[in-house]
C-alpha cells in the first residue's frame, strides 16, 4: 500500500471514529483516491452517521446508568431523607440538562400536590407551590399514573387551570414540562418533573431516564414513609409499655392497699385505720363520715379538723357516689373526691378526700371505691354487733321492767355483762323519739351510759334505767345529745327512785301512765318528772278523749273568750286557784290592783257561772286549770 493510499485510509477511520467531520478535504479526497462513485461516498457518509449516533447514544446511556448507580448506593445508605431527595433531584436536574427540576409530593388525604425540592427554580413562589386536586398537568400525572408532558404549557388543555400554578410557572419562565409519576405498589407517592424554558419535545429516552430517577425517588419517600411509621410504632409501643408498666404498679399497690385494708378490719383496726391507710397511699387527708355526714374517724391528728361534708358540691358527690357505685371528683376548695360507703340500698356513709399532688387516676379511684367496700363490710359488721347487743340489751330492760319472776332469773349476772351492777339500778326515764328513730336513739345514748345505766327500746318507746351512779344532769345531757342529733322534739319522763330493783316494774307503770297523760295532753318536746303528774295520771290515765272532754267542758268557754278578745282571763283564773281563791293574794301575785282582779272575777263569773266558786265547782275548775297548765309548756 503507497503512501497515498494509507493517508487515505487514515482520513475514513478518523471519519468513522468521528475524529474529523466527514466534510473535511481530507475526508473528500480519500474518496477520490479510491475512485469511491457518488452513491459509495453516500453510502458511506450515512453509515458513519448511524455509527457516530450509536456511539453518543451509548456514552449518555453509560452516563445515566452511572448516576443510577451512585444512586442506588446512596438509596442502600439511606440516612438523611431530606438531603437524599436533594440531591436526586440536583442529579435529575444536571442529567436531563433541563432547566428546573423539581419533586412534588402528593397528600393522599387532601389530593394536594405541594413541591418539595427544586433545582433550577429561581422564585419563592415556585418553590412553595401547592397544586389543588384536579388541577394542571400534575394532577393528570396522578389520576392516569403514567408520565404526561407538554410542548407550551400556556396552550396546555387536557386538564382544568389554576390561577396560582400559572402565575408560577409564568414567574419561571417555564414553557416545556415533562412529569413522571413516583409509583409504589400502585399508589402514587408523587411527581418529579423536568421544565425548560424553551419549547421543547421530550424524547422516549428522556422520559425513561426520568422514570428510573423517579423510581429511586419513590424508593425514598416510601422509605421515609416506613421509617416514619415504624419510629411512630415505636413511639407508640414504648409508650404503651410505660402505661401499661405503671398501670400494673398502681394495680400492685391497689392490691397492696386493699390487703392492707381488709386486714385492719380483720384486726380490729376500724374506720381510722382505713383513713389512715389510705391517707398514707393517696398522700392526702382522708375523712370518714357517717350516713349523716358526721366525721366518724380522719387520717389526721386528734383534734385536728379535717374535710367535712357539710358544703352543697361535696353533699351532691355523695348522692351521685351512691347512685352510681363509683368514687366522684368534687369541685369544692378542701374535697376533691368521695365514695359513699353502701351495700345495696344500705347507706352508711362516705369517704372524703382532701386535695393532694397526686393525680387520681382510674387505679387510684378504685382503690377508695374498694376502701368504701371495706368500710361497708365493716359497718356491717359493727351493725350486726350492735344489733345483736341491743337485742340483748332490750330482753334485759324488758326482764328487768317486767314483775313476771320467771322473766327476772340469772339477772344480776346478764346485768354485770353490761358493766352495770343490779343493785345499784334504781331510776326508770323513758324516751319518746320519732318511731323511725328509736333504735338510733338507743345506739346513741348506749354509748353515752358508759357504765351507770342501761337502755333499751320496749313499750314503744327508749327506756333508760341509771344507776345510782350516774351523774345528776344525767337525763338532761341525754336528752341534749339526742335532740342536736335528730332535730327533733324529745319527750323525757323520769321517775322517783326504787330502793330495790324488784321495784323497777312499779317504776317503769309509773312512767307509763305519766306518757299517756302527755300524749293526751299533746305535750311533746318536755322533760318531765312523774311527781307533778301523778294525781292527773291517776284519775285520766290512758282516756286522752275525757281529759280533754272535761278541760273544754270547764274552762273552754274562758280560753275562747280570750282568744276571741285578745285577752288573758286564764291567767287570772289560774293564779286565783293557785292563792287559795283569794282576790287579794291574786292581785299580789298578778301586780294588779285589788278592783281590776275584782272586775275579772265578775267577767269570770259571767263565764262560768254565778255558782264557780262553790267548792265542788271550783276543785274542778282548779283541776281543768292545772291541766291545761300542763299540757302547755
Amino acid at each position: 500500500m503507497d503512501t497515498g493510499e494509507s493517508s487515505g485510509l487514515d482520513a475514513l477511520t478518523d471519519a468513522l471514529l468521528g475524529r474529523v467531520d466527514s466534510g473535511t478535504d481530507r475526508v473528500l479526497a480519500a474518496f477520490d483516491r479510491f475512485g469511491a462513485t457518488p452513491a459509495e461516498r453516500s453510502s458511506f457518509m450515512e453509515a458513519v452517521r448511524l455509527h457516530r449516533a450509536e456511539v453518543g447514544r451509548l456514552e449518555r446511556r453509560e452516563r445515566e446508568l452511572a448516576a443510577l448507580y451512585s444512586s442506588a448506593r446512596e438509596l442502600a445508605q439511606l440516612r438523611d431523607i431530606d438531603a437524599l431527595l436533594g440531591r436526586l433531584v440536583t442529579r435529575a436536574h444536571e442529567m436531563m440538562g433541563t432547566d428546573v427540576t423539581y419533586l412534588s409530593e402528593f397528600d393522599s388525604d387532601t389530593r394536594e400536590l405541594r413541591v418539595r425540592k427544586t433545582a433550577g427554580a429561581v422564585t419563592r413562589q415556585f418553590q412553595n407551590l401547592l397544586v389543588p386536586t384536579g388541577m394542571g398537568l400534575a394532577s393528570q400525572v396522578v389520576s392516569s399514573g403514567a408520565p404526561q408532558s407538554v410542548r407550551r404549557y400556556d396552550q396546555y388543555s387536557e386538564g382544568p387551570h389554576a390561577d396560582t400554578i400559572d402565575d408560577a410557572v409564568a414567574s419561571e419562565g417555564i414553557v416545556s414540562i415533562l412529569g413522571v409519576p413516583m409509583l409504589s405498589d400502585g399508589r402514587v407517592l408523587g411527581v418529579l418533573f423536568a421544565a425548560t424554558r424553551h419549547e421543547h419535545t421530550f424524547t422516549p429516552d428522556e422520559i425513561a431516564l426520568l422514570a428510573a430517577l423517579a423510581d429511586h425517588a419513590s424508593v425514598v419517600v416510601q422509605t421515609a414513609n416506613t421509617l416514619e411509621q415504624v419510629r411512630r410504632s415505636e413511639d407508640e409501643a414504648r409508650s404503651a409499655l410505660e402505661r401499661l408498666t405503671e398501670h400494673v404498679q398502681a394495680r400492685d399497690l391497689s392490691n397492696i392497699v386493699h390487703q392492707q385494708l381488709i386486714e385492719a378490719v380483720l384486726l380490729g383496726g376500724g374506720f381510722p385505720q382505713i383513713a389512715r391507710t389510705l391517707a398514707s397511699t393517696l398522700g392526702r387527708e382522708t375523712t370518714i363520715v357517717d350516713a349523716e355526714l358526721r366525721p366518724v374517724a380522719a387520717s389526721l391528728p386528734e383534734g385536728v379538723s379535717g374535710t367535712t361534708g357539710t358544703t352543697p358540691a361535696v353533699r351532691e358527690a355523695v348522692s351521685s357516689s351512691r347512685a352510681t357505685g363509683h368514687c366522684c371528683i368534687v369541685d369544692d376548695p378542701d374535697t376533691n373526691a368521695v365514695a359513699a360507703i353502701t351495700a345495696g340500698d344500705l347507706f352508711f356513709g362516705a369517704i372524703l378526700l382532701g386535695r393532694g399532688d397526686l393525680e387520681l387516676g382510674p387505679v387510684e379511684r378504685r382503690t377508695v371505691e374498694r376502701a368504701a367496700q371495706v368500710g361497708a363490710v365493716l359497718a356491717l359488721q359493727q351493725n350486726a354487733v350492735d344489733d345483736a347487743d341491743r337485742r340483748a340489751r332490750v330482753e334485759l330492760v324488758a326482764d328487768l321492767l317486767d314483775p313476771a319472776p320467771e322473766r327476772r332469773r340469772d339477772l344480776e349476772r346478764r346485768v354485770r355483762a353490761q358493766n352495770v351492777v343490779l343493785a345499784d339500778l334504781e331510776t326508770v326515764v323513758l324516751l319518746s323519739p320519732a318511731p323511725d328513730e328509736r333504735a338510733a336513739v338507743a345506739r346513741v345514748v348506749a354509748r353515752m351510759l358508759d357504765g351507770v345505766g342501761l337502755v333499751g327500746e320496749h313499750g314503744g318507746s327508749v327506756v333508760v334505767v341509771l344507776a345510782a351512779t350516774a351523774p345528776a344532769d344525767t337525763v338532761a345531757r341525754l336528752r341534749g345529745v339526742v335532740k342536736d342529733s335528730f332535730r327533733g322534739a324529745v319527750r323525757t319522763v323520769t321517775a322517783p327512785g326504787v330502793s330495790a330493783p324488784g321495784d323497777l316494774p312499779g317504776a317503769f307503770e309509773t312512767v307509763l301512765r305519766t306518757e299517756r297523760l302527755l300524749d293526751a295532753l299533746g305535750s311533746e318536746d318536755v322533760d318531765v318528772h312523774t311527781d307533778a303528774y301523778l294525781p292527773y295520771a291517776v284519775l285520766f290515765d290512758a282516756d286522752g278523749r275525757t281529759l280533754r272532754a272535761f278541760i273544754d267542758r270547764t274552762i273552754g268557754v274562758v280560753r275562747r273568750y280570750d282568744e276571741a278578745r285578745g285577752t288573758d282571763l286564764v291567767a287570772t283564773l289560774r293564779a286565783f286557784v293557785r292563792n287559795d281563791a283569794s282576790p287579794t293574794k291574786t292581785a299580789r301575785a298578778l301586780n294588779y290592783h285589788t278592783n281590776t282582779v275584782l272586775q275579772r272575777l265578775d267577767r269570770l263569773k259571767s263565764l262560768l257561772g254565778e255558782r264557780w266558786r262553790e267548792d265542788e265547782n271550783l276543785f274542778r275548775i282548779s283541776a281543768a286549770v292545772r291541766l291545761d297548765e300542763l299540757g302547755r309548756p
